[in-house]
């Protein structure tokens, strides 16, 4: 017989005195110090606080009662904010946002990284903190997530059918989305359509513990060039009730210029290995920036906040401090959109990634534009990027490194080393683990600028770009 866990207590008046990783707040329990993450506060809360778990050097806990609101405290835009687990900062004004992102990459660099660092530029905001993202996801379920109100008061809810995001913690409830403030309006106007009409037409949703059920993902883009694609996931291969949703989808928005479909049996949702299918338009849609065309299909990867990643990559494209004279090495080059847009200024530039679907992408991009000097490579990371690669490509002079939130694996790094560019330009979405990096190019490498990005509005994440210079001898 399990033995019965012990009640934490409830602290009152505890101040909130910080934020914290994952979007978090912070505060010391009175008497010991012992440091507390809480969800949702904020700095100069008075609040008290259920703990929820007690180590010996740390604890966790909710907000029970909020007895003095943070004079920083904002009304939350979003109706689901608390629920969904999305946009945590969102009590917060974006200017205080931006200066807890700043201090997170301060804080990551010095406190990890141990190396000379120049002083840190001004993050770089967000134009747009709402209605910023190209793509969102959301899934169907015949399990709708009911708030503890809901479940208290009685009520009969017969209608459990959701579209919308996974509660976080419980893998089989969604929370049906009413409004979603980070996309244009069409997504929020294509999501109820299709709920309802689905609803309507007495279509089954997705059953995500038993696996059965027609309805079950949907992905929309819309890209800055007002291209729309809509790619529905079916969870049954039913092709005439298929084709009645996918017609009036169509016929209700002429403006969806690519609409797509899948249909996905397996454990999963992911789409990286479906055949997706035309239903009608095109198989792509477009962004654009300084003229270059980017096609994005179904699987693509592309930045999700648009005008951000054109700033983004304007800072890449500066720390590089290309002549045209240059050979380019661009490491996790994803769909190539780095590579393409800083090739004008190169004289060559070779893209390498793990994706071979993203490398087809790079390609793709590269020939849509005319542009003729890049080279793209499949494959992973430490197995493509070899001394002997660098030996048959030619030593890059400057390299330029995107990793995942990993990081770099310890072989490339070696290698990056050993080919000794002149330049390096390392982006992150990880200020920890590019830390980390920055300590072990410290060898040879100096790092020379620092250039944080927000392209997440209301979340805790944040991009940061370094510019590393070869150490002279």
């Amino acid at each position: 017989m399990a033995r019965k866990r012990k009640e934490l207590p409830v602290i009152n008046g505890l101040e909130i005195t910080g934020v914290a990783a994952e979007g978090k707040s912070i505060a010391r329990l009175p008497e010991t110090g012992l440091v507390t993450f809480i969800p949702y506060g904020a700095p100069g809360d008075i609040a008290d606080v259920k703990l929820d778990k007690k180590k010996s050097s740390f604890a966790e806990g909710h907000i029970v009662n909020l007895i003095k609101p943070s004079p920083f405290r904002i009304k939350p835009v979003c109706e689901h904010f608390t629920m969904c687990g999305g946009c945590k900062w969102q009590h917060l004004p974006y200017d205080y946002q931006l200066t807890c992102k700043q201090q997170q990459v301060v804080d990551a660099l010095t406190r990890i990284a141990h190396i000379e660092l120049p002083e840190v530029m001004p993050i770089l905001g967000s134009e747009n903190i709402w209605a910023y993202r190209n793509k969102m996801e959301y899934t169907f379920s015949n399990k709708k997530w009911l708030t503890y109100e809901q479940l208290n008061s009685g009520e009969d809810f017969p209608d459990r059918n959701a579209c919308g995001f996974h509660i976080p913690g419980a893998f089989d409830k969604v929370l049906d989305i009413s409004c979603c403030h980070l996309q244009d309006d069409l997504g929020n106007r294509l999501r109820l359509f299709i709920r309802d009409f689905a609803k309507n037409h007495n279509l089954d949703f997705y059953d995500l513990k038993a696996q059965e059920g027609l309805m079950r993902t949907m992905m929309i883009r819309i890209a800055s060039t007002g291209e729309v694609m809509l790619v529905l996931s079916f969870g049954a291969d039913r092709p005439d009730e298929i084709r009645m949703v996918l017609d009036a989808v169509r016929d209700e928005f002429p403006e969806i210029t690519s609409l797509m479909y899948a249909v996905n049996l397996k454990m999963n949702d992911s789409m990286f290995d479906l055949d997706i299918k035309l239903h009608s338009g095109k198989e792509y849609i477009e962004e654009e920036m300084e003229g270059l065309k980017f096609r994005i299909g179904p699987k693509s990867f592309y930045q999700t906040n648009s005008l951000q990643a054109y700033r983004l990559y304007c800072v890449v494209r500066d720390f590089a401090d290309l002549t045209g004279g240059e050979l380019v090495y661009d490491l996790y080059t994803g769909t190539g959109t780095i590579a393409n847009f800083v090739s004008r200024k190169a004289s060559k530039v070779i893209g390498i990634e793990y994706v071979p679907e993203a490398i087809d992408d790079a390609r793709v991009n590269s020939k849509v534009n005319g542009i003729e000097n890049t080279l793209f490579y499949a494959g992973d990371m430490k197995d493509i990027l070899t001394d002997a690669f660098v030996s048959e490509h030619g030593v890059p002079d400057v390299m330029i490194v995107d990793p995942p939130r990993a990081g770099m694996h310890a072989d490339v790094v070696d290698v990056i080393l050993n080919a000794a560019p002149e330049r390096i330009v390392y982006v992150s979405c990880n200020p920890a683990t590019q830390a980390r990096d920055l300590a072990l190019l410290d060898s040879k490498y100096m790092v020379t600028a620092v250039q944080p990005v927000d392209m997440f509005p209301h979340t805790h994440h944040v991009e940061n770009v370094v510019r590393l210079q070869k150490r002279v001898n």
